[in-house]
């Protein structure tokens, strides 16, 4: 809402003294109390008061009434009234609230409006102050000056008709800085709103990624710690009751992966207390075998340091080949496992992959690829693709049985002329 709207409430009572002051400068003119045309100038009071009340809320209505009411009384030749003195209230509401074309109206009006009054005014008159103040002297004098004297009347005029003007117009520069500068507020506040959220979206989306690394470290350990538990287990179904020996190693060894498996849960909740240096892959490979399931196992090419990032992907991504391989692979059929370092050939990439023969029967693909999000299949594409890697699954059909095969590629540095492995 602008200033005038809200000064708006004012307006009548501005009007309402105006014209009390027109009644009451019409009572004190003896020339109209006695006279039949008293209605002219009580007319003319009452279109003041009418023009100034609008002034504020429509000046551009204002002004274009007043300059009805001055053409009216010139061509009517009805003498100009002192209170109409006021009337300077509409130039300077013209040039504060009014639009571009009432500042222009109102300041090409000016010029015109004190034209007239040095050409007209001995004619006009101000006939309830010419009785109280003398100003009928004022008028008689003008009506003997030269042209360059009412010239030089006419610049006075004009200067006083600027006085409202120009400051109606410093007051709309200052209204419109005052905007300009609560826009430019909104729009920072409006833009720190914006960076807030922006944080705090940020923040949830790491909180969920975070979330979300947590789901798949908890599925991939737990879940192939079950898995050579299990095959352990079951294996010891089938060992001969006269040797106790045999399977008193084979609890052992489970008590062992399950011991191994909790130290895992605990280093994935508080990676704080995870022990530092490289992880063991080869550590993956022995689990499975011990229990039971032949691993063939190569590494090709010169190991070497992996930044800590690339080593928690590698170690869980061969985790879950492995565990896959476990789970849905034949237990009669060895687990192929191979590493190959980055030698020239495939320049700056680590490739891990395991196959296994699948079971007769239905393929079981859709079994490893099945779980909640961040596991299995999706769960190593994640983690490969965070880094730069990538994943292959495949099933392929063999003399032996259909074959099962993931192939993950790492992104790492080509080790250096020279340089050896750990």
């Amino acid at each position: 809402m602008t200033a005038r709207w809200r000064l708006g409430a004012y307006d009548p009572v501005l009007a309402a003294a105006v014209l009390v002051l027109g009644v009451t400068e019409t009572l004190l003119s003896p020339a109209w109390f006695w006279s039949t045309v008293i209605v002219v100038p009580l007319a003319i009071a009452a279109a003041t008061a009418a023009i100034v009340g609008l002034s504020r809320g429509h000046p551009g209505v204002a002004l274009a009434l007043t300059w009805v009411l001055g053409l009216g009384q010139l061509l009517g030749g009805f003498e100009v009234m002192a209170t109409q003195a006021i009337l300077l209230i509409v130039i300077f509401c013209a040039a504060r609230w009014g639009t571009v074309a009432t500042v222009v109206a109102a300041g090409t009006s000016m010029p015109a409006i004190a034209l007239i009054a040095v050409q007209d005014g001995p004619y006009l008159g101000f006939p309830a102050f010419s009785y109280v103040i003398g100003t009928r002297r004022t008028v008689d004098v003008l009506s003997t000056l030269s042209a360059g004297a009412q010239a030089g009347a006419a610049i006075v005029v004009l200067g006083l008709l600027l006085i409202p003007f120009l400051l109606g117009l410093a007051y709309r520069a200052n209204d419109r800085a005052r905007e300009s500068r609560s826009s430019q507020l909104r729009a920072e506040e409006a833009a720190a709103t914006a960076v807030r959220e922006s944080a705090q979206a940020h923040e949830i989306a790491r909180l969920r990624d975070e979330q979300a690394r947590l789901a798949r470290d908890v599925h991939d350990v737990v879940g192939h710690s079950l898995a050579v538990i299990l095959a352990q287990a079951e294996s010891a179904q089938y060992l001969p009751d006269d040797d106790p020996a045999r399977l008193k190693q084979t609890m052992a060894t489970i008590a062992a992966s399950a011991r191994s498996s909790l130290q895992d849960v605990r280093a994935v909740l508080s990676p704080a207390d995870a022990p530092a240096g490289p992880r063991q892959l080869d550590t993956l490979v022995d689990g499975v075998r011990s229990g039971g399931h032949e691993v063939v196992s190569r590494e090709l090419g010169t190991p070497q340091p992996l930044p800590p990032e690339l080593e928690v992907v590698a170690y869980r991504v061969l985790q879950e080949m492995l565990t896959n391989a476990v789970k849905h692979g034949s237990r009669d059929d060895p687990v192929f496992v191979e590493r190959l370092w980055p030698d020239g050939a495939f320049a700056g990439e680590l490739r891990i992959e395991v196959s296994n023969t699948v079971p007769a029967g239905p393929v079981r693909r859709e079994d490893a690829e099945r779980g909640e999000q961040g596991s299995g299949l999706d769960g190593m594409r994640h983690r490969l693709e965070a880094v730069g890697g990538r994943l292959d699954v495949r099933t392929r059909v063999e003399e032996a049985g259909p074959t099962f095969t993931t192939t993950a590629w790492l992104p790492v540095s080509r080790p250096r002329p020279g340089e050896s492995g750990p």
